[in-house]
């Protein structure tokens, strides 16, 4: 798909949202900050978290500016390799 193709319009703001077990420890979160940080740079304030009503799960948002395609696509590959990753939005 080349850019002309999506119905994204780029530079924009995305988010990704990541659910997923959450230890005591803050692993997920980091795992997740970690993933797209490697894409882009991700400064702690874009991240927003949310535990589950029980604490057994987190979800992670992480606002970011895009350029390009080839960026989500990343992303998401990377945040499909984070440990404890239930589900992706």
């Amino acid at each position: 798909m080349d850019s002309s193709d999506s119905l994204i319009q780029f530079p924009c703001d995305y988010v990704f949202k990541a659910i997923g077990s959450e230890g005591a420890d803050g692993s997920f979160l980091r795992a997740v900050h970690r993933a797209v940080s490697d894409i882009v740079p991700v400064p702690l304030d874009a991240l927003k978290c949310r535990p589950s009503s029980r604490g057994s799960y987190l979800a992670v948002s992480v606002l970011v500016r895009l350029h390009n395609m080839q960026q989500v696509h990343d992303i998401y590959a990377a945040l499909r390799g984070v440990e404890g990753l239930k589900f992706l939005l």
